[in-house]
């Protein structure tokens, strides 16, 4: 089998509601996708999906993405999607870097694969733990009051983990916004407290002494590792890594030097499936927890994330999360992948189980083959 043709789409996916916002991204009412078609002469399609949380949350961006699969796709021509390693080695050997564009392209590959093998992609990683994965509520940067509403809201509809944004405004209403939802938390409810790098050193100690009577853990509250290193040994509350795992030798070193107590994680921001299946592994030697998420996307990136979380141990999965309650369409009508009761079923069909309904995507941006 070999890859005969690649196709790239644009679509936007408009954010249901208020605008999202967190520190770095500010207000959002729409987000980029980029998707990636792979055809191959065995008639089989594959697809992988990335999609930036805005030009300013990180270095990546939707414009990059399709800049860099127009790098790499040429090389993509003839390659068999089986040998996954081998088309990750040519691509690199096309574009250094742009991990969130690989991703894509390799999400498609275990798309493709799991497709002809008739095996869900969650099997191919490893195998299922369990069938359906827990998810997590993540709110965006909203007023103190309004934050307790809805993790009320969400926690009474089964959701066993809250997160609360935080950052880009006085760290007195951060505080008062962590105790207020707090307060509403029942008892079991995992509480996360992410700051998306909108913290300094002196904000992290002031609202962890402020907090010490409250069990939350802190979200990638500073920009960097060596930031966490100086305000680590200060605090009283656990630190997770998010946007500083930028790719797999940061997890290493986070891991090495014991920055960190957990992670969220996201799969297009290491380079895909492949590279998120080691990241796994390394946080089960370690014993260190981790969720499985995305910054955001629709169906594809969704199943994507949900086949890697199904492979969690439970003792170490702190869920995954899923831009589904923000996007009104599904790709696939009926296999599109959502959040019941706070919880995810893993997609039963081959590859990710989703199939994108025939012109959802609209024409192609770009194409080769």
């Amino acid at each position: 089998m070999r890859i005969t043709e690649v196709h790239v789409y644009q679509k936007d996916l408009p954010v249901k509601g208020k605008p999202y916002r967190t520190a770095r991204s500010g207000d959002l009412a729409s987000l980029d996708s980029t998707i990636v078609e792979l055809v191959t002469d065995s008639g089989l399609k594959g697809y992988g999906e990335t999609v930036p949380l805005g030009p300013t949350y990180q270095p990546q961006h939707a414009l990059g993405a399709r800049a860099a699969i127009t790098q790499m796709a040429p090389a993509l021509i003839g390659q068999n999607p089986l040998a996954i390693d081998n088309v990750r080695t040519a691509i690199d050997s096309a574009l250094n870097g742009h991990n969130y564009a690989k991703a894509a392209i390799d999400i498609a590959l275990w798309d493709l694969a799991g497709k002809h093998y008739g095996a869900r992609v969650c099997d191919l990683l490893g195998g299922a733990v369990r069938e359906s994965v827990p998810s997590y509520y993540a709110s965006g940067i909203v007023a103190p009051d309004e934050a307790a509403r809805i993790a009320r809201e969400k926690t009474a509809e089964g959701y066993p983990r809250i997160q609360l944004k935080v950052g880009g405004r006085p760290i007195e209403e951060d505080i008062e916004a962590i105790r207020k939802v707090a307060e509403v938390l029942p008892r079991g409810v995992r509480f996360a407290v992410d700051a998306n790098r909108g913290w300094n050193v002196r904000d992290i100690i002031f609202v962890s002494n402020q907090c010490r009577d409250i069990n939350f853990i802190m979200e990638q509250p500073l920009n960097t590792m060596d930031e966490v290193a100086i305000a680590r040994r200060l605090i009283h509350h656990p630190i997770y890594l998010d946007e500083a795992t930028e790719d797999l030798g940061a997890v290493v070193r986070a891991i090495g030097e014991g920055l960190s107590d957990g992670f969220g994680l996201k799969v297009t921001r290491l380079g895909g499936l492949s590279v998120m299946r080691t990241v796994r592994d390394l946080c089960a030697l370690r014993a260190l927890p981790h969720t499985c998420d995305d910054a955001w996307g629709g169906d594809i990136i969704a199943a994507a994330c949900v086949a890697i979380g199904a492979t969690v141990r439970p003792e170490l999965s702190e869920g995954v999360w899923l831009a589904a309650p923000y996007i009104e369409q599904h790709y696939d009508e009926t296999n599109g992948i959502d959040i019941v009761n706070g919880w995810i079923k893993v997609p039963q069909g081959p590859g990710l189980g989703v199939v994108p309904e025939p012109g959802v995507f609209g024409a192609p941006v770009a194409s080769w083959g």
